[in-house]
């Protein structure tokens, strides 16, 4: 019954909200919830799901707008020159709503907004009238991306997904009628553009929800050696059974379990990349050669291991290398019919190592990735600081996440879980005062090894490491929940909605730092004497006043510039320091 579907998923929202989300209001935390559900297959951290959410008003009805190249998410400083012809380009449009139905009038906002953000001749300055700031950056970013590509073909896919409490069952025939004319508004932008819509309801997220990863599985193989006291192995699967290993059921396909290679350094590459030509090649040829004589075999971490039959049980599953080739695997067996599949008996080579020991797992997967041409940049997450820096947080009950959803896959407070990424920004505006680097180079602050080292360096006192991380969480947790006059749109100026003072969150967290020290030029040590300090929320909501008074000052002489552009100048940085106004010192 609907009515029973709706019970038990308020329930496991509560529980869930408990458990996971120590300070998001009810309706955030709902949309978060449904963009986890949603964009399952993806396997993203909450700060990746919280990036794509479109806060405050002037939404244009959509809750969150996610784009993904080839299975990636793409950011505002995302590499888009890195990608090859015939990419996959990925949108989707998400309306969450708490309410028990679906409305025409929900799929009649977010038409009207397509028909302003997919106009390609429709300047994005212009919509500012209409939009708020994080809807224009992601129309940014997506457009950006696809006039970029245009010349490699990508394929464009967009989906608009309308997420409710209510019975998808019961939807009425009207609200379809509108779907059809939001995806035939999409599909005139964009020649050989397809868009798709999906009514998400009360059961639907239930049985999302309860789609759990599984780390632990089973692997059924030809033959085993065993190695060094029985707790190493090398077992040789028909790539039928090492497909069904990796694989699980998604919506009535077979999806890749993305979740075990998060330890491994690099993505899949593409199919168009030499090696994986060349493994496709292998696969797709009629050579009597079996496919392990001709290929390096994938590498796998486990915490225990135990053999009954000729199938081998494995926990805490990690694939650290292999990716290339098991990519490609699945693509080439997920084009084939079930039939042909149960009939590929072709063998690959698998190195299975049982270790519960962080730093051996560390070093393992460090050792296997240097055996290609590797960005040192990508091994960073295996350095001792950074184990060292997991440790200490761990002791204090916050949780660095150096492995990625590592933490968010046992449940752990969103407050709590720190990415390296996040530290590195928050390191960047806090310590070494520069919030505008923080801000615009989100994802790639510490692909230079010089940026690298400013940040993550064994003279820095793990204590201060820990009060960055919360100092900044702190500021994001209060701007998301302030609701007052000093983020109102000033002057018709629609630049502090709650969602815009994100942009603002690294300057803040410098702001804070300067006035509690009462001094604009401060060393690591000086910031050492703040370690015990609570951030009031009346202080914390006197810093901001002044930020948005300052912000708004500095704009006057830049009219022309987003509060997203300004938010990157380390012009406006130099700013904010000669202006902002000292308190004493604490």
């Amino acid at each position: 019954m609907a009515a029973n579907d709706t019970i038990v998923l308020n329930s496991i929202l509560e529980q869930k909200k408990k458990q996971t989300a120590t300070s998001l209001p009810d309706d955030d935390y709902f949309e978060l919830f449904t963009f986890e559900q949603t964009l399952k297959k993806y396997e993203l951290s909450y700060e990746e799901l919280i990036s794509g959410k479109i806060g405050g008003g002037d939404d244009g009805g959509i809750d969150g707008f996610f784009i993904f190249i080839n299975n990636e998410l793409i950011g505002e400083d995302t590499d888009i020159e890195s990608f090859k012809r015939n990419s996959i380009i990925e949108v989707f449009l998400i309306q969450s709503k708490r309410s028990p139905s679906f409305s025409e009038t929900a799929v009649e906002h977010v038409i009207a907004t397509a028909k302003d953000i997919f106009n390609l001749d429709k300047d994005p300055s212009n919509l500012k009238k209409f939009y708020n700031a994080d809807l224009i950056d992601r129309v940014i970013i997506f457009r950006q991306a696809y006039l970029k590509l245009a010349l490699r073909h990508p394929v464009l896919k967009i989906n608009y997904i309308y997420a409710s409490k209510g019975e998808t069952r019961e939807i009425n025939k009207k609200v379809y009628n509108k779907a059809d004319m939001l995806t035939e508004t999409i599909c005139q932008y964009f020649t050989g553009a397809s868009a798709f819509v999906e009514f998400i309801g009360a059961r639907e997220l239930i049985d999302a929800s309860r789609l759990e990863k599984s780390y632990t599985l089973q692997l059924k193989f030809l033959e085993t050696y065993i190695s060094r006291g029985e707790d190493n192995y090398v077992v040789l699967s028909s790539l039928k059974d090492y497909y069904d290993f990796i694989t699980n059921e998604y919506k009535g396909n077979r999806e890749l379990r993305r979740h075990l290679f998060v330890s491994n350094v690099r993505d899949y590459q593409g199919s168009n990349v030499e090696v994986n030509k060349d493994i496709n090649g292998t696969l797709e040829s009629d050579n009597r050669l079996d496919f392990w004589y001709l290929n390096n075999g994938i590498t796998i971490l486990a915490s225990k291991a135990s053999i009954v039959g000729k199938t081998i049980s494995l926990d805490e599953v990690q694939i650290v290398n292999g990716l290339q080739t098991t990519n490609t695997i699945y693509n080439y067996l997920n084009t084939k019919k079930d039939g042909d599949i149960r009939t590929e008996n072709r063998a690959i080579l698998i190195k299975i190592i049982v270790t519960n020991n962080t730093e051996d797992r560390d070093r393992i997967i460090k050792a296997t990735n240097f055996q290609t041409p590797i960005p040192v940049a990508s091994l960073k997450a295996t350095e001792p600081i950074q184990s060292d820096i997991e440790n200490y947080f761990l002791s204090k009950d916050w949780f660095y996440d150096r492995r990625k959803n590592y933490y968010k896959n046992m449940g752990k407070p969103v407050d709590k879980i720190v990415s390296i990424l996040y530290l590195a920004q928050a390191v960047m505006a806090i310590l070494l005062k520069e919030p505008d680097i923080a801000r615009s180079r989100p994802s790639s602050i510490i692909k230079k090894d010089n940026d690298y080292k400013r940040i993550f360096k064994q003279s820095i006192n793990m204590e201060m490491y820990l009060f960055c991380a919360k100092t900044t969480k702190k500021i994001e947790s209060f701007i998301s929940s302030t609701v007052s006059s000093k983020s109102k749109p000033k002057d018709d100026k629609k630049w502090f909605h709650t969602s815009t003072l994100r942009y603002l969150i690294f300057h803040m967290a410098m702001l804070v730092v300067v006035k509690l020290l009462g001094k604009k030029e401060y060393k690591f040590k000086d910031v050492e004497t703040l370690l015990e300090i609570e951030l009031e929320q009346e202080f914390l909501s006197q810093t901001l006043s002044e930020l948005i008074e300052l912000t708004n000052a500095y704009s006057d002489s830049q009219p022309s510039l987003s509060i997203s552009t300004i938010s990157k100048q380390k012009n406006f940085v130099t700013y904010l320091l000669d202006n902002v106004k000292l308190s004493p010192n604490l």
